[in-house]
């Protein structure tokens, strides 16, 4: 049998063990709106039916929609991407990639992409990456950065629980700010997501850093 054959064979077997559809399907679903808003609404619209003026939701979206008000209006200022154009040269991202060996051990790896020049950082590799692991492999990469660190002022991450306080500290005493990404939102990460570092293992240049 071919290379090929074994590789495809452990693929199928890794996409059975870690297969989390049905989870990841029950986990998207809406947060439920506060009690409280919940029984306001009940109440402003029973008033409006005593008072003789039943309405239909969709009415109600389109007096909000006529007036300007949407679902999420965004905040006054530059937009999501704007902000990652303007910005890329002080830029890191950072995220776990997923490993399973042959005997469907799963270890992790810590990467950390420099947004402007798609350079790609090996932060380290483990079987268990708690909070002190993740630490000290910050602390590594910062050493490794050298002098370079002071054009840094952004750090993008998840709300992984890997990614502790501490974690954090590390970054912030350099002057560097955390930026959380939404829950559930992985293109507010895109460039440092696991789904999308095919793509960004071709975009840095030749002399990408791979410690």
């Amino acid at each position: 049998m071919s290379p090929a054959t074994i590789l495809a064979w452990h693929r199928r077997l890794v996409a059975r063990k870690w297969d989390y559809t049905r989870r990841r399907r029950r986990r998207r679903r809406r947060p439920r709106t506060a009690a409280a808003i919940r029984k306001l609404v009940i109440r402003i619209a029973g008033e409006l039916v005593r008072l003789g003026h039943p309405i239909a939701a969709s009415t109600v979206w389109q007096i909000l929609h006529d007036a300007g008000i949407g679902p999420a209006p965004r905040r006054t200022g530059p937009t999501w991407k704007q902000f990652l154009t303007a910005r890329a040269a002080g830029i890191l991202a950072a995220d776990f990639v997923q490993v399973d060996t042959v005997l469907l051990r799963r270890i992790y790896a810590l990467i950390i992409i420099e947004h402007g020049t798609r350079r790609a950082h090996l932060g380290g590799i483990t079987a268990h990456p708690d909070g002190a692991w993740t630490t000290q492999a910050a602390r590594n990469f910062l050493m490794d950065l050298g002098h370079r660190v002071s054009s840094v002022h952004f750090l993008i991450r998840d709300r992984a629980g890997e990614f502790t306080e501490s974690f954090d500290a590390v970054f912030t005493a350099e002057g560097i700010r955390i930026l959380l990404s939404p829950p559930q939102a992985p293109r507010a990460n895109a460039i440092c997501e696991p789904d999308d570092l095919h793509g960004a293992a071709r975009g840095p240049r030749p002399d990408a850093d791979h410690q």
